[in-house]
């Protein structure tokens, strides 16, 4: 038999193929599901009429929210690496001195931001996808201990719930938050830093990849 260069770019690409689709093997043997985590008190009661992906800014109002910008570029799969696609998100959180935009929210002195939405709904696009922009939380401190930096999260997939809450690397209080102790692996809610986006380089920029048992 005659190797032609058409054999040598056919069997290149059948081996690119067999590894890409052992690499995804891999990758799906090593996921875990993401580690649920409690609900909270401070889940909105009323949800703000502006709940869009930039919670630095509500409709309606000039000015822009107090703290440090960031971008978080999520994604949320199976077991096996699937894309859950038009998964519904809820995403809410304290303003960056701490306190939450919730009548449950006394304990705490820090005031309220009126330019902080505090509050987004979205949804995973076809790849798992969602992203959104908002300010880093502050820790807190609460009658049983001082929680750190966090964002919650309810996300509705195709078959499940889960509600969790998104840590960020390197804080000092990770060691020490009574509810991220508990979190098992603990390394599933804990975001990774990544470059600032080009677009947006004033703003932290973290990644996080939120496994489903089911999907």
């Amino acid at each position: 038999m005659i190797v032609t260069r058409r054999h040598l770019v056919v069997g290149a690409a059948a081996v690119a193929s067999v590894s890409a689709a052992k690499a995804q093997n891999l990758v799906a043997q090593n996921l875990v599901a993401t580690s649920a985590q409690d609900l909270g008190p401070f889940y909105p009661i009323v949800r703000p009429t502006d709940h869009d992906a930039d919670l630095t800014r509500v409709k309606g109002r000039d000015g822009v929210a107090m703290g440090q910008p960031i971008n978080v570029i999520g994604r949320i799969v199976d077991l096996h690496g699937n894309p859950v696609s038009n998964a519904q998100i809820d995403i809410w959180q304290c303003n960056a001195a701490g306190r939450y935009a919730h009548p449950g929210d006394t304990a705490n002195p820090a005031a309220l931001d009126p330019n902080f939405q505090g509050f987004a709904r979205l949804a995973s696009d076809r790849d798992g996808q969602f992203k959104f922009r908002s300010v880093k939380p502050k820790d807190y401190d609460t009658p049983i201990g001082r929680r750190t930096p966090h964002i919650h999260y309810s996300i509705d997939g195709h078959s499940e719930r889960l509600v969790t809450q998104m840590y960020f690397p390197g804080e000092p209080l990770n060691d020490i938050d009574f509810l991220l102790k508990n979190a098992a692996p603990k390394q599933s809610v804990i975001a990774e830093a990544i470059d600032r986006l080009s677009g947006d380089p004033q703003a932290l920029a973290f990644r996080w990849t939120v496994v489903l048992g089911v999907g």
